[in-house]
């Protein structure tokens, strides 16, 4: 019932920021000029998009199976495409973008994959992808190229905000896959205090319980640290992922005739957008990607294109996104926990 609630309060606020998003991004424009440039655009640019989109969401399903074969053997990479495509829902509808990893490692416990194993490899997965933010913002903001920091320059303190929260947050998750023992006495006392108030009779069993999990959990984090190279190739695939992604926007910008600026500087662009707000407790960044998108863009789109270049970016990017993770995740109950009676074989 809780579960339900929540539920329902997720896709309110997401309702309730959209309708906010859309207001104020629409509400002074004039409709029928951007209607004309959306009807003379170049659609063909908008599948590609499409496609990148997909194999956005896919890549990070390569990234699961690549990073958890050698600890669960009969991972299924079907399931691990379920897995990406309930991670993303989850990740676009709420805020900080918090119920991803959480969702995932739901399903995956209905494959019997244990939680010992799942959260640190969801741990380096989301440690490579916010470094790929911080590569970008280090490379920007530190380097300063004239062309890419005049245009960032309205919005320069947003980039600067979300370089530090991102930095925070790695390092944060550092700690807790290579020091596995800062979170283990936490979590013993935060057991034990909740068994000592609600059912005291369970206090030891539940303690065992919880140190057998982290005695597991430090074993597959001790692996990773072993096994860097992993870690390292993770970071590459997603660095791949993720500029794929900003590439959509390039392509958006290009299906209106507009070649003011290249793809890199339109790529690192979108990418300083994440940099700013992807720690920012809103759904996919709604509302202030919008507004910085049009301060940024503005100096590089002829006319009036600024906008219709966003809703093709935004509406690609974003909302194709939400789309089609939201049909999968649907579908996902049919796929994931089949196998649920098979006995997994562990490495670790």
């Amino acid at each position: 019932m809780q579960n339900k609630k929540k539920w329902v309060l997720d896709i309110a606020f997401l309702i309730v920021v959209i309708v906010a998003t859309i207001y104020g991004v629409f509400h002074d424009q004039d409709l029928s000029q951007i209607k004309s440039y959306l009807t003379q655009a170049d659609v063909r640019w908008w599948y590609v998009g499409a496609v990148i989109v997909l194999l956005y969401i896919v890549c990070e399903s390569c990234i699961f199976y690549y990073a958890m074969k050698p600890l669960e053997k009969s991972l299924c990479a079907v399931h691990c495409l379920f897995y990406s495509f309930i991670g993303f829902f989850f990740t676009l509808i709420t805020p900080f973008g918090i119920g991803g990893q959480p969702a995932q490692v739901v399903a995956m416990k209905k494959d019997n994959i244990s939680i010992a194993v799942s959260v640190p490899v969801l741990i380096v997965v989301t440690i490579t992808f916010k470094a790929v933010l911080i590569v970008y913002g280090l490379f920007v903001l530190l380097i300063r190229p004239a062309g890419l920091i005049t245009l960032l320059q309205p919005v320069i303190g947003w980039c600067w905000l979300g370089l530090a929260l991102n930095v925070l947050f790695v390092t944060f998750l550092f700690l807790m896959i290579f020091k596995p023992i800062l979170i283990e006495r936490p979590a013993l006392a935060l057991v034990r205090w909740y068994a000592g108030k609600k059912h005291p009779e369970k206090a030891a069993a539940w303690g065992e319980w919880v140190q057998d999990g982290i005695c597991r959990y430090s074993s597959v984090a001790g692996y990773f640290k072993a096994h860097r190279n992993i870690i390292y190739s993770v970071f590459a695939i997603t660095f791949v992922q993720r500029s794929l992604l900003f590439f959509v926007t390039y392509l958006a910008y290009r299906s209106f005739g507009l070649g003011a600026a290249g793809a890199p500087t339109v790529v690192t662009l979108q990418a300083m957008i994440s940099v700013a707000v992807e720690m920012l407790p809103l759904p996919g960044g709604m509302g202030i990607t919008e507004s910085m998108f049009l301060k940024i863009f503005s100096p590089i789109c002829a006319g009036g294109a600024t906008l219709p270049v966003l809703i093709v970016s935004r509406g690609i990017s974003y909302y194709a996104q939400l789309i089609i993770s939201a049909l999968f995740t649907a579908f996902a109950p049919l796929v994931i926990g089949r196998k649920r009676g098979l006995q997994h074989d562990r490495v670790l």
